[in-house]
């Protein structure tokens, strides 16, 4: 199912970027075509080389890096599915209210796409009612939601806000690819 489709996967700041590695290596095994969006917070946790070797494909950061045409639209056009992984309060609560301020945001706004959203935070953010409102917001655009899960968390309790297992998060991908 996942041979040579165009899948976007863009990553956020979280500390649950580590579990994109595995996703992106399981993708690439399964014959994906991947490109990588990153937040500027996305890049305190992971390196563009670290996905870019895992992904086998080009990794993006700065809205504004030299490209051949534009670059948002052109990874808006060819993504047949665009990932959100780990989606954080803040890239959600940006995407909800319409701010296209980054490459990331530029990119989603700009795309037809289905778009699959996996948030991982604080279970405090995660239930804060500013951010379930968002995501509210953005299932009502038509974006797609894999919920976090009771996990372990960075700050130590055991809580919703663990990011969803790997193999709920690939089945969810694959009902959302257009069928061919």
């Amino acid at each position: 199912m996942f041979k040579d489709r165009k899948i976007l996967v863009c990553v956020t700041g979280s500390i649950a970027v580590s579990r994109v590695c595995d996703l992106l290596s399981d993708l690439r095994k399964k014959g994906a075509r991947l490109t990588c969006a990153m937040t500027k917070g996305a890049l305190e946790f992971i390196t563009p080389l670290t996905l870019r070797s895992l992904s086998g494909g080009q990794v993006y950061s700065d809205l504004f890096q030299e490209f051949q045409g534009v670059l948002h639209t052109t990874l808006a056009d060819e993504s047949e599915l665009i990932l959100v992984m780990p989606a954080s309060a803040n890239v959600i609560s940006r995407l909800a209210n319409g701010f296209a301020d980054d490459l990331v945001t530029c990119t989603i706004l700009a795309s037809h796409a289905r778009v699959l959203v996996v948030p991982a935070m604080n279970d405090h953010m995660y239930t804060h009612p500013a951010t379930q409102e968002n995501m509210k917001k953005l299932k009502g655009f038509g974006y797609e939601f894999l919920e976090p899960v009771k996990g372990p968390l960075v700050c130590g309790r055991e809580e919703v806000g663990h990011i969803a297992p790997q193999d709920a998060i690939l089945a969810k991908m694959e009902s959302l690819l257009p069928k061919k």
